[in-house]
Parts: C-alpha cells; sequence; structure tokens
C-alpha cells in the first residue's frame, strides 16, 4: 500500500504586479498562530512526517513548512522536506507525470504544493475526492500497489480530508454559527433562538469532532449537547408547573439528545485526566508513567473510534434532523407559549429547595453517588436560572463556583477509577513489589485531595441563602 498527502500551501498575500507569483509570502491567517500552525499536529499524527516530504519551492510553500517545523517537537520536520522545480506547477497532468516517477522505496510521500492541481490529482486518483480543497487543507489518500508508476485513475483505497477549521477549534471559531441577537425577544423569543443556535453549532462541531485533534472540539460539542437538553428540561419542568401544560415529543427528544451526550462521556474523561497527568505528572517511575499514557491514549483512540461510528450512522443523523424538527414545530411554539417568569421562578425555587435538601444529608461517608447527584441538581438549577440571566446575575455566578467544586469531585473520583481500570489490566506493573510504594503515595494522595474537596462541598452553603427567593 502507498500513502499519498496532499499538503495545500497556508494562506498566501495576493500577488501583483511588483510580486510575482512564487514570491507570495503567507498572510497572518496562514502564520502563527494560524492555519499552518494548525495543521501541524494533525499531519503529525497522521503520519505525514514519516515518509518523504517534496515541496515546491514557492515562498509560501517554502514558509508554511516552516511555520509547522516551528510548531511541531525538534527534530520531527527539520531539514527533510526537499524542494522540487516541477511541483511548482499548475498543470495537473504535469504533477501526474512527476508523481509516477517516484522511485520504489519511498512508500509514502507529503506533497506540499498548489491548487487547482492537487485537487486534480486527488479527482484522478479517487472518485470521492472533495470538491475543493482550502488553503492548508490537507487530502490524504491510501493506493494500491508496491510503486508510484503503477497507479491508475480512480483507484485509491481510502480518502480522508482535513481542513484547518477542522484540526483547530480557534480557527473554527472565526467561522461558527454566530449567535442570533435576542436582547428585544420575549422569553418564548429567547428560548426558541438559543436551542436553534445550539443546534446549528453542534452540527457546525461535528467535523472536528471526528477529526479528533484538537480535544476543544469534543468538549464544546458536548457542553452544547447538554446545554440543549438542559434548556429542554427546564422548558418541560416549567410547562408541566402549569397543572395541564404539556410539549407532545419533547421528552422523546430529549431522551435522544441525553443518549448522544452520553456517548462522549469516557472520551472527555479521557481527554481530562491526560490533560491533568501533563500538568502534574503523577509520582510513579518513568517507565510506568509511559506505560499509563500509552494505555490511556489506546482507550481514548478506541473510544473515539466508536463515537466516530455513531457519528456516521443513519440514526444519528435522524436523530438530529427529528430535534431540528421539533424545535420548529407548532407544539414547541405552543409549548414556549405558556411560559411565564413567574412560573419559571416557581420550578427554581422547588429545585433549590431539592438541592438544600439532599446538601443537608450529605455526611462523610455518604457514598460518592450522592455528590455527583448533587453536581447534576446544580447544574438542572443553573439552566434553570439562565431562562432569565439578567435577573439571575449574582446568583449564577456563585452557582458557577459551586459546580466547579463538584465538578472536581467528578473528575477525581473518574481518574481513579481509570487508575484501578490500568492496573488491573497490567498484572506485571500490580505485581511488582518494587512499585508499591509509589502506586500507594499516589492513591493516598488522591484520597486525600478527595477528602478534601468532600469537605468544602459539606461546608457549602444553602443556596436559598442566595437564591432569587432570598431577594
Amino acid at each position: 500500500m502507498l500513502e499519498l498527502y496532499l499538503l495545500r500551501h497556508a494562506k498566501a498575500k495576493r500577488g501583483g504586479s511588483e510580486l510575482p507569483d512564487a514570491e507570495r509570502p503567507l498572510s497572518q491567517r496562514g502564520r502563527r498562530p494560524g492555519q499552518a500552525v494548525a495543521m501541524a499536529p494533525a499531519l503529525m499524527r497522521w503520519g505525514a512526517f514519516e515518509g518523504e516530504v517534496v515541496s515546491s519551492p514557492a515562498r509560501r510553500t517554502r514558509e508554511t513548512l516552516e511555520a509547522m517545523a516551528a510548531a511541531l517537537p525538534e527534530g520531527t520536520l527539520g531539514s527533510v522536506a526537499r524542494f522540487g522545480e516541477a511541483l511548482y506547477t499548475f498543470d495537473g497532468e504535469a504533477l501526474r507525470d512527476w508523481l509516477q516517477t517516484l522511485p520504489e522505496g519511498n512508500r509514502r510521500v507529503l506533497v506540499v504544493g498548489h491548487n487547482p492541481v492537487l485537487l486534480e490529482l486527488a479527482r484522478w486518483l479517487s472518485p470521492v475526492a472533495p470538491d475543493s480543497l482550502p488553503t492548508g487543507g490537507l487530502l490524504h489518500l491510501s493506493l494500491p500497489g508496491e510503486t508510484w508508476q503503477a497507479l491508475a485513475r480512480h483507484t485509491a483505497e481510502r480518502l480522508a480530508c482535513l481542513t484547518p477549521e477542522q484540526a483547530s477549534h480557534a480557527l473554527f471559531q472565526r467561522r461558527a454559527p454566530a449567535p442570533p441577537e435576542l436582547r428585544k425577544a420575549d422569553l418564548a423569543g429567547r428560548l426558541q433562538g438559543q436551542l436553534g443556535h445550539l443546534y446549528r453549532l453542534v452540527r457546525a462541531l461535528e467535523p472536528g469532532v471526528m477529526a479528533g485533534i484538537d480535544p476543544e472540539f469534543l468538549h464544546q460539542y458536548r457542553v452544547n449537547l447538554r446545554r440543549s437538553r438542559a434548556i429542554g428540561e427546564a422548558v418541560l419542568a416549567t410547562v408541566r408547573q402549569a397543572g395541564n401544560g404539556k410539549a407532545p415529543g419533547l421528552k422523546k427528544r430529549l431522551k435522544a439528545l441525553k443518549q448522544r451526550a452520553q456517548a462522549t462521556s469516557d472520551l472527555r474523561d479521557l481527554d481530562v485526566f491526560l490533560e491533568s497527568l501533563a500538568q502534574a505528572p503523577p509520582p510513579l517511575q518513568a517507565s510506568t508513567r509511559r506505560a499509563l499514557h500509552a494505555w490511556l491514549n489506546e482507550r481514548a483512540r478506541e473510544q473515539h473510534e466508536r463515537l466516530c461510528r455513531q457519528l456516521g450512522q443513519p440514526d444519528y443523523a435522524a436523530d438530529m434532523q427529528a430535534w431540528q424538527a421539533f424545535l420548529d414545530g407548532d407544539g414547541f411554539r405552543q409549548a414556549l407559549a405558556r411560559l411565564s417568569a413567574a412560573r419559571v421562578a416557581a420550578v427554581l425555587d422547588e429545585r433549590i429547595a431539592g438541592h438544600d435538601s439532599d446538601l443537608a444529608a450529605l455526611t462523610p461517608d455518604a457514598p460518592d453517588e450522592a455528590f455527583h447527584d448533587l453536581r447534576k441538581a446544580v447544574k438542572r438549577i443553573r439552566y434553570l436560572a439562565e431562562l432569565d440571566p439578567k435577573r439571575h446575575r449574582r446568583f449564577l455566578k456563585g452557582l458557577k463556583q459551586r459546580q466547579t467544586l463538584l465538578g472536581e469531585f467528578q473528575d477525581l473520583c473518574t481518574r481513579q477509577a481509570w487508575i484501578v481500570a490500568f492496573f488491573a489490566s497490567a498484572p506485571s506493573l500490580a505485581s511488582d513489589g518494587a512499585l508499591e510504594g509509589e502506586r500507594s503515595a499516589w492513591r493516598e494522595g488522591l484520597a486525600k485531595e478527595k477528602l478534601a474537596l468532600r469537605t468544602q462541598i459539606m461546608a457549602l452553603a444553602p443556596l436559598c441563602e442566595s437564591g432569587p427567593a432570598a431577594r
């Protein structure tokens, strides 16, 4: 199998009568912290630097490679790239002829060049090549055979595409769906506008989630799914508070959203754990840390593949389209029309009272699940209060701090579970007496941290002292 990577240079400045095309430099958007920097870790993960790197000698392609090299660990790219005059071409047939002259042994090749020839080559090799290749975009084709000379039209067995906006959440944000202007909208209009915007965000985030380069895509995808569900649940609870209020179909749609959000849980927990290990390495010897990192990364890879399969299934698309149709339907509009600030406040006070009762019932030996349930209750209260953010601004600020504390406890419990699973998966490590001391020290440190969080949570003041009814 041959592996071909086609990378279009990052965004360049426009040419002119005084600036020859070959001398066009990268624009600020192409430079740091722009497209080239965003694509560098993606190319490394995809193995594009493991073979030969060949580039057009144009200034914009050189600067693309220089920006990527500066963003990678030292020696990843280095001086391995070579420049070929034949790649500074806009003739698709000429590029194809060049590719077929590559010597045997070069099984993996990265070409850094220009459009339209890169896209023309991809279309010749694969019938499913995309219609466009933006600046900084990458195409990866897996080709049959052992030699480049044997390449034939439409024989690629696999094609993957990646753009800078799919590799970097920071770049994605520049083109993300803009939130609607809702300052003058009534409660019903504001909620419908928010939910519609969240739906568009979730769908726009999906390619970045599936690319799996920047974990912020997964985080924001998860947050917006859960926020959509929470707002929907707040609407349902408030409508039911009216006594005879109904929102036909809403409960079913919320159940589907819950299932989609739950599918991201393990992967998000693994991302958070790996990030914490990078910031504060555990008290383990180097070989054990490496084994732990490798094990966690493999679990993350498995979870990401599972999530991508789910996102690619027809039932996922059907669920999301059904949610959009529900939001636009008359039944939901009628349910929203029954909302009022007084009903929202009544449900909010009820949930605050429930939270305070659960908080008072906590004891030092209470199960972890009781603390997790309290965190879920705080989230439901927060989302309900956000239905009227101006009125509850101060309350929401304190609520966010409480939610952060409970979230830290949740993360710590999750890490403990992954640690137990890691040592259970490696009997040789678990039975190594020389490691018992450091394992025990790590566990004791986590247990002390967990106890401190429990103490802080149990010492929290009741929400009724700062909630809406207190003012």
